[in-house]
C-alpha cells in the first residue's frame, strides 16, 4: 500500500470513516504477517496512540509496544501510563535519566528532545529487536506532518508504519468513543496535543500542535523521533 504524498491527500478527503478504519487495520495486519514479533507499537499515551494501540490489539493480542516517558511528563500522563502498563504488561517503558542543564527545554529545545525522547526511542527499537515500528502520526495534525507516508523506510532495516496517517482529528475521537477506549485525562482539560509539561499549552485554532513549544523556534514542531535517524549509533 505504499503511496505518494499526492495520493495520500486524495485518501484524506476521499475515504469515509469506516473505510479509513479498514485501511488502517489492513496495514497493521499485513505488517504483522510480514514482521511478526518484530512489529512493535510506539505508544505516546496521546489520543492517536490510543487508537493505534487498540487497532493493533484487534489484529493480535500479542503485539508488543513501548512508551517513552521523561522526567517532565505531567502527573496526569504518568498516572495514565501506570494504568496502561498495568493493563498491558507487554508495554515496555523507556526513559533517559541522564543529567541535563537546567532549563534546557528553553535554551535548546531540540537538544532536550534529542536526549529525553529520541535516545530512548532508539534504545527501545534496538532492545525490542524491532524490524517495523508503528506510530500514530497523522498528516492532518499540523504543518510539520504533511509529507509523511503510510509506509516509510527512512532507516536501514527498519520500516515505519503510520496506519492512521490519513485520519482527521474528529475521526480519532469518533473511533475512541465508539470503542470506549480510555484516554489521557489531559484532554478533558482542553489540551489537543500532549508532550512534556513545560513545553505544552492549551491552544486554540486549526493546528492541533500549536500549543507545543510556544515561544521557541520549535513552536508547533517536532520532537525529532519522526524526523531523525532511529537505527544505528548516533551522537546525541
Amino acid at each position: 500500500m505504499t503511496t505518494g504524498t499526492e495520493h495520500i491527500r486524495d485518501l484524506v478527503e476521499g475515504l469515509n470513516f469506516a473505510q479509513k478504519v479498514k485501511r488502517s487495520l489492513d496495514l497493521i495486519k499485513e505488517a504483522h504477517q510480514l514482521y511478526g514479533d518484530g512489529l512493535v507499537v510506539a505508544n505516546s499515551l496521546g489520543k492517536d496512540s490510543s487508537v493505534i494501540w487498540h487497532l493493533a490489539k484487534r489484529v493480535s493480542p500479542h503485539i508488543r509496544g513501548f512508551v517513552v516517558t521523561t522526567r517532565f511528563k505531567p502527573p496526569q500522563t504518568k498516572a495514565f501510563m501506570a494504568e496502561e502498563v498495568e493493563r498491558y504488561p507487554e508495554l515496555a517503558v523507556f526513559e533517559n535519566n541522564a543529567e541535563i542543564p537546567d532549563r534546557l527545554h528553553e535554551t535548546d529545545p531540540d537538544r532536550c528532545c534529542d536526549i529525553l525522547k529520541v535516545e530512548p526511542t532508539r534504545r527501545a527499537i534496538k532492545e525490542m529487536n524491532a524490524s517495523c515500528w508503528v506510530t500514530g502520526l497523522r498528516c492532518t495534525e499540523g504543518r510539520t506532518r504533511t509529507e509523511f507516508l503510510e509506509i516509510e523506510e527512512r532507516d536501514k532495516d527498519l520500516v515505519k508504519l503510520n496506519p492512521i496517517l490519513i485520519w482527521y482529528e474528529r475521526e480519532v475521537w469518533q473511533y475512541l468513543a465508539l470503542n470506549s477506549v480510555p484516554v489521557n485525562p489531559l484532554y478533558a482539560l482542553g489540551y489537543r496535543s500532549l508532550g512534556c509539561a513545560p513545553c505544552t499549552r492549551i491552544s486554540t485554532g486549526q493546528d492541533e500542535r500549536a500549543g507545543r513549544w510556544i515561544g521557541t523556534s520549535k513552536c508547533g514542531g517536532e520532537c525529532g523521533i519522526h524526523t531523525k535517524p532511529i537505527v544505528g549509533d548516533y551522537q546525541i
